[in-house]
């Protein structure tokens, strides 16, 4: 079976800027990315059918029967065993929400137009977990790294922690192949320890599970790592960290605090940055929508920053309660930042200008030359698509 992960119109939406630079089954959430998951449950390979400026990256293979599958709904025992006994013509569905459902080729082009007739709904019992906005990438993450950590390791046998290390409660610590961890303390009281294929702890850090630290990802010395919280492959982390999830290839290497965020791919949070995830009122946070076009309630009391791909901050960045910092933004400057800081923006509390596409495509090749890796030119058609798309309406 064809086994395609689609993204709702409304939900990638709401989970801008998250989703510029990629489809909603590419989000980090747990262990793994959402379509990692599928992928795992299923056995299958997936493709995607998402925005056409992310189609060429992100591409839909389509074969004679699929399977469409809700990009934001993470798989669960039982929406696995429906979908994978559904028939043509059923639909899987909770309440009013579409799971999965069964199409064929030429049904894929006008989704949108098809009739309900003859479709039948295979309604499940349980409400599997969906991540339907920016802040659900953290607030879930807890549940997300254990549904993960028992998908990862099943029956497999961690390799031997070193004994330098001190670890509390039950010992549900996993490490994988050639990870390192050395004088560190690992608190499983509230949840299992996650160390990826080549990942690194370094001495003296001190971590509280639910904690995942993916493939070759760097935690630094005497880091203080409260969980939930997942640290994405290849990023690097330090000083202090709370219920955070932070995408692949970023940095916040130094000492600072970071708590209820989300940061994209390709980002770097200078030293001695700090968030603000509690505001003095107690209030619930607000924080701005790109659906809605203003602030909405996220109904949570901690919420600190939101972060897109390839932005940056320079030292002693100050970032308000429930601030939404765009894709490819260059932030600096003393005092709190506005709350909500547009796509490809240069500047700060003195003033913001327009950051220059073509610098911002000679950087971001630096960057990825960094870690070995080619910006080809598919990467720079993609970023070029987010500043012409954010170009027309900055708050956008």
């Amino acid at each position: 079976m064809n086994y395609i992960l689609f993204d709702d119109s409304i939900v990638r939406t709401n989970l801008l800027p998250l989703t510029f630079m990629r489809p909603i089954a590419d989000i980090r959430i747990g262990i793994l990315t959402i379509r990692e998951k599928w992928e795992m449950h299923l056995n299958a390979k997936t493709s995607t059918l998402t925005d056409l400026y992310l189609a060429k990256k992100f591409n839909i293979l389509k074969e004679e029967e699929n399977i469409l599958i809700n990009a934001s709904v993470c798989p669960t025992m039982e929406v696995v065993e429906t979908i994978l006994n559904l028939k043509p013509s059923q639909t899987v569905v909770y309440q009013d929400t579409i799971i999965a459902l069964h199409v064929k080729a030429e049904d894929l082009d006008k989704l949108g137009d098809a009739s309900s007739d003859g479709i039948e709904e295979i309604n499940i019992k349980n409400p599997p977990m969906r991540v339907g906005h920016t802040w659900e990438v953290f607030s879930k993450n807890g549940i997300a790294i254990n549904d993960d950590f028992d998908l990862l390791t099943g029956d497999r046998k961690s390799q031997k922690l070193s004994t330098t290390n001190k670890v509390i409660g039950e010992g549900r610590v996993f490490v994988e192949k050639g990870a390192k961890v050395e004088y560190a303390i690992l608190n499983t009281t509230a949840g299992p320890i996650y160390i990826g294929t080549g990942a690194e702890i370094m001495e003296g850090a001190v971590i509280r599970g639910p904690f995942a630290l993916c493939e070759g990802a760097q935690v630094k010395m005497a880091a203080k790592i409260y969980g939930p919280t997942t640290v994405g492959p290849y990023s690097r982390v330090g000083g202090e960290i709370n219920n955070s999830v932070i995408f692949g290839y970023s940095n916040k290497a130094h000492d600072g605090f970071l708590g209820h965020s989300v940061i994209g791919e390709w980002c770097n949070l200078g030293a001695d940055t700090n968030t603000s995830n509690l505001k003095n009122t107690y209030d619930t946070v607000r924080l701005w929508s790109y659906g809605k076009q203003t602030f909405v309630s996220t109904n949570q009391q901690f919420c600190g920053l939101i972060m897109g791909d390839h932005s940056k901050c320079g030292i002693n960045t100050m970032f308000n309660t429930g601030t939404v910092v765009g894709v490819n933004a260059n932030i600096f400057g003393p005092g709190f930042q506005r709350n909500f800081i547009p796509s490809f923006t240069w500047g700060g509390t003195a003033g913001f200008s327009n950051y220059d596409l073509k610098k911002a495509l000679e950087v971001a090749e630096l960057v990825y030359a960094r870690r070995d890796k080619t910006f080809n030119e598919v990467d720079r058609e993609l970023l070029a698509s987010v500043y012409n798309l954010t170009l027309k309406n900055k708050f956008l």
